[in-house]
């Protein structure tokens, strides 16, 4: 199409579809840029989050830890994580991702690493509470920081490789840890120790890699060149347009985000991180309940196998829900499948039986993890969607700090793990009654 201009000259219109080609081709780089990265870091970080349930098949009995004492060093992770997170951000935004990031993960690598000198429950608390510290900032940072790089229409998938992240980090981990707790003895040191060791330090050192590799913002990156800077800047200051005339239909921000919608989005997100808290920590001593006679390297092969089905489950089910584009019943079956999966766990006698419901129930809470995180702005304004999202995401963290506590006075009182996964079953099918009360409205069906 072409357009005159004052001087009688023929000027050819921008081509919408050229322009949108040229969009996604930068996107496309700097996802391979930047997201391949974000992933080996985000990687780390999850295993020097949950290595600790790995640690716990020895460390609980050369520590004198009871059930208790060690949920409790989970617990305080969690406290500390919670209360340091949103502070951590607003150290990233005034002094860049770069320095940030790298300087967290240098701290809570090597405080990760300490945990191999514990020697009483104290210490360990101490240090586990270190961890939750140095570590809180890292993922609502990099969920931050994803936001200076991605406009919003390719935001979500980006996102999406760190809810991945998590099974894959979980599966690898698993095996990993079996082999590594396979060295006790080695140099003096027990298998737990080693385990600590040899997971904490690489988060050190990549922390040294995010210094140089790192950039804070689209006009740092020397990898862009000028046009794919401005192609880029464009998008997001369109964006950011968009942003500052979002109505919120005269609701008072506080009052919205007190309303009963985000109300019940806190509580059935509390209700299913509960269910991922209690897979990211317990699996291995699950598994161990029901594998006595079975090693700590059969029983970290054995662990990774709920995370294989996980991976697969959340793939295919977000790219149903997609194609649907239904989510509120793409959310209430996998917590239902999960709720399933702990009772299956705890009731069967089987052990084949018992190890399908772990992963029943791993795959079950993380599908619908994923699906969940799109669903909340079904209820929020777009003014009030950075802070009502914080507000769920928090609530759901308690979950994970009560998760260990309570479990471990379960098991200690009974000798069991029946009552706690009862427990975890109970409050997924309590989330999916709130689920089914959510203002979650079907999107009209479009290519995806």
């Amino acid at each position: 199409m072409e357009s005159t201009s004052p001087h009688g000259a023929l000027h050819a219109s921008p081509d919408p579809a050229a322009s949108r080609t040229h969009e996604q081709a930068v996107i496309a780089k700097v996802s391979r840029h930047l997201l391949g990265f974000l992933f080996v870091l985000f990687f780390f970080s999850f295993l020097d989050r949950i290595n600790i349930g790995f640690a716990g098949l020895t460390m609980m009995k050369d520590l004198g830890l009871s059930s208790t004492q060690f949920g409790l060093a989970t617990t305080l992770f969690y406290v500390a994580y919670i209360a340091f997170g949103i502070p951590g951000n607003v150290v990233l935004a005034r002094i860049g991702a770069r320095r940030w990031i790298g300087t967290i993960m240098i701290a809570w690598g090597l405080a990760s690493t300490a945990t191999m000198f514990a020697t009483s429950p104290t210490s360990l608390y101490i240090l586990r509470v270190l961890v939750g510290v140095t570590e809180a900032g890292f993922l609502p940072g990099i969920l931050l920081y994803l936001t200076y790089w991605f406009p919003g229409a390719y935001r979500a998938r980006a996102n999406a490789l760190f809810m991945i992240a998590m099974p894959v980090t979980a599966a690898v981990g698993s095996a990993l840890s079996g082999f590594v707790l396979g060295l006790d003895g080695t140099l003096g040191l027990k298998g737990w120790q080693w385990l600590f060791l040899l997971e904490g330090l690489p988060s050190a050192l990549l922390g040294l890699v995010v210094y140089r590799y790192l950039d804070d913002k689209p006009d740092d990156a020397r990898w862009l060149d000028a046009d794919e800077k401005r192609v880029l800047a464009v998008t997001l200051a369109a964006e950011h347009r968009g942003d500052t005339t979002a109505q919120t239909h005269g609701t008072n921000l506080v009052s919205e985000l007190l309303s009963p919608a985000v109300v019940k989005f806190a509580i059935a997100y509390f209700c299913l991180v509960n269910t991922l808290a209690m897979v990211a920590v317990w699996t291995p001593l699950i598994v161990k309940s029901f594998s006595a006679d079975a090693s700590n390297r059969t029983i970290g092969l054995l662990a990774a196998i709920p995370q294989i089905c996980t991976i697969v489950a959340m793939i295919a089910w977000g790219r149903r829900s997609d194609r649907k584009q239904e989510r509120k019943w793409h959310l209430m079956l996998p917590m239902l499948f999960s709720a399933l999966g702990w009772l299956c766990t705890a009731y069967s006698a089987n052990p084949a039986m018992r190890m399908l419901g772990v992963c029943l129930a791993s795959a079950g809470s993380y599908t619908a993890m994923s699906i969940f995180w799109t669903t909340p702005d079904h209820a929020l304004s777009f003014k009030a969607r950075a802070i009502g999202i914080a507000v769920i995401n928090a609530t759901g963290n308690i979950s994970s700090a009560l998760n260990p506590l309570i479990v471990g006075w379960l098991r200690d009182a009974t000798h069991s793990f029946t009552s706690g996964l009862i427990y975890s079953a109970v409050l997924l099918l309590i989330g999916t009654v709130v689920v089914m009360m959510l203002p979650i409205k079907r999107t009209p069906t479009h290519a995806v």
